[in-house]
């Protein structure tokens, strides 16, 4: 599975980092990095941390292919 982040999208809730600091983490006080393939341990943490994204700024799997660029 691979997540993008819309990047004009967050506002730096970090949300995602509480939920999956292995995947997400703030770089300074807003901004973003995070890892795009998502290792099959991370998968139900970085669900969460789509779901839970108050301005839906992930995407995860299927919603990649079909929506980011």
């Amino acid at each position: 599975m691979r997540t993008v982040v819309d990047l004009t999208r967050c506002q730096g809730y970090a949300q995602c980092v509480f939920l999956a600091p292995q995947m997400f983490e703030l770089h300074g006080e807003e901004g973003l990095l995070y890892t795009t393939a998502v290792p099959e341990d991370q998968v139900e943490r970085v669900r969460q941390a789509v779901a839970a994204c108050p301005v839906q700024a992930i995407l995860l799997g299927e919603e990649v292919s079909g929506g980011a660029r």
